[in-house]
């Protein structure tokens, strides 16, 4: 019988997600209800060319803080539940019909350590440290429900067929130390670029690719029918009948298990642990201590802003296009391609002889019972990172490896009425990360009278499924915002922006656009 216990897949995120608080890292999120807020800098994390109205300097740490939880079908509550234990959170109903075949989770942090913005002339310089990570997992419905009929239903494992193959998880930490240049081309057009070292903190990407298991096994009842005495009473024509039926039905008698996975980790402090006797991983431990540079890297983003009229304006930008090569002595390679267990009923009936039937069929079902005890053993303890099952062997990483940056398409048009001091505007975003891109298009006013106060409301319609809505305020150094406005546990997606800076130059009269 499966356990009440929590997914070990999802004790691994819950532990990322306590090393990226410790670590402080952060993924290259961006706030887009700040994109048509001209008051505030933060919407150069979005596009390059995007020039605030002043530079600044931010506070350290607390300058730019940004955290983000979504799922393409959990609510808030649901994912806190997944990663704090919920117990028997997916025996519930309500639950179960909220899941798609496909289920996403994505859970992203970000804050600039150091980060600061100037002008000079018609050039606008940004320098930043900063801290990123992303998380990304994909589980399948096909997987819950095997957890949930094999908690609810009494030895179901004995008679199912269940495919949970296809479960994902991503991991991508790292410091980023950009240089930014933004340049007023002319009164209609501003280009930006900025270009990125990254120190790598960690990546992992873990795959099970193949989890496939089907059974049709006799209960312990009929076991304990055929090998009792008083089953085999009668003539010797009834009981080498019996011993003909029985044979018949050994035959139709299986249990299969495949099992396929890979894991690759390029971690400092990330150890895979394994228990006296065996060979394979039997744990995950993370040592914050051990922490350190596992890897190198670069990225860049591109952005450009054009005025087509007086009060329309259209903008582009390509973000984190760039790449971590890690160290070799910072990873670790495991995979999984155990021996399947298929159990053949004709292993069993060929085991009966119909001249000796009592003694032939109590071996076969003796042997068939200890065979079925170790299938059961390891389809039925709840977990879908089942260590037992999967049999992770560590290997040696012959080489480097690299991992892409999860790369942002940013496609922004507003038009700007009373002297540009009102907007709306419609922004499209595409984020390629793991396991699935993400795809956001918003809608947005923006109030925007002094460079010290800016005010927008925003509508992101597909990650929250139409059902929240976005707001952001500038309010002197202070900023705050947000694109999901938390509106109850079953919030598909949520996030929080703060940021504290200090105001420094204006930029020129005579370089502003016309």
């Amino acid at each position: 019988m499966a356990t009440n216990k929590l997914l070990s897949f999802m004790k691994l995120i819950g532990m990322t997600f306590i090393m990226t608080i410790i670590t402080l890292p952060a993924n290259a999120q961006f706030l887009r209800t700040s994109y048509f807020m001209e008051g505030t800098h933060y919407r150069q994390q979005l596009n390059p060319a995007l020039t605030p109205t002043k530079g600044f300097i931010n506070l350290p740490v607390i300058g730019a803080v940004n955290a983000t939880v979504g799922s393409t079908s959990l609510g808030y509550q649901d994912i806190i539940d997944i990663i704090d234990d919920g117990g028997d959170f997916y025996t519930k109903p309500d639950f179960m019909n909220r899941l798609k075949d496909n289920n996403t989770l994505n859970v992203n942090f970000s804050t600039e350590i150091l980060s600061a913005g100037w002008y000079k002339g018609k050039n606008f310089w940004s320098f930043n440290i900063g801290l990123r990570t992303d998380i990304g997992a994909n589980l399948t419905k096909s997987m819950f429900t095997f957890l949930n009929q094999m908690e609810t239903i009494e030895d179901n494992w004995r008679n199912s067929n269940y495919d949970i193959s296809g479960q994902q998880l991503n991991i991508n930490a790292y410091t980023e130390i950009g240089l930014g240049l933004s340049r007023q081309i002319n009164s209609r057009l501003t280009v930006g670029a900025r270009v990125k070292a990254l120190l790598g903190i960690g990546n992992m990407e873990l795959k099970l690719n193949r989890i496939a298991m089907s059974a049709n096994l006799p209960t312990d009842q009929q076991i304990n029918e055929w090998s009792n005495d008083s089953y085999w009473s009668g003539s010797l024509g009834e009981i080498e009948t019996k011993a003909k039926d029985l044979k018949a039905k050994f035959d139709n008698y299986h249990a299969n298990l495949t099992v396929g996975a890979e894991l690759k980790s390029s971690f400092k402090g990330l150890e895979l642990k394994e228990e006296e006797g065996k060979d394979y991983v039997t744990d995950f431990d993370f040592d914050s201590g051990n922490l350190g540079i596992a890897g190198y890297g670069f990225g860049i983003d591109l952005g450009a802003s054009y005025k087509i009229l007086d009060n329309l304006t259209v903008s582009a930008s390509i973000l984190d296009l760039g790449f971590i090569s890690w160290s070799k002595s910072s990873t670790k390679i495991a995979s999984a391609n155990p021996d399947p267990i298929n159990i053949k009923g004709s292993t069993y009936a060929d085991m009966i002889n119909i001249t000796d039937p009592q003694n032939s069929v109590k071996g076969a079902l003796n042997q068939l019972q200890n065979d079925t005890e170790n299938y059961m053993d390891l389809v039925t303890q709840g977990d879908v990172l089942n260590y037992d099952m999967l049999q992770l062997e560590v290997g040696e990483a012959k080489e480097s490896r690299k991992s892409r940056l999860a790369s942002t398409l940013v496609l922004g048009a507003e038009y700007g009425f009373f002297n540009n001091k009102l907007a709306v505007g419609v922004l499209s975003t595409t984020r390629f990360v793991q396991p699935d891109a993400l795809t956001e298009l918003t809608l947005s006013a923006n109030y925007r009278p002094k460079s010290w106060f800016n005010v927008a409301l925003s509508y992101s319609a597909i990650q929250s499924a139409g059902k929240s809505f976005g707001l952001g305020l500038k309010l002197g150094p202070i900023f705050l915002g947000t694109d999901y406005m938390f509106l109850g546990k079953n919030s598909n997606s949520v996030n929080g922006f703060i940021g504290v800076s200090i105001p420094l130059n204006k930029r020129k009269a005579c370089c502003k656009q016309g």
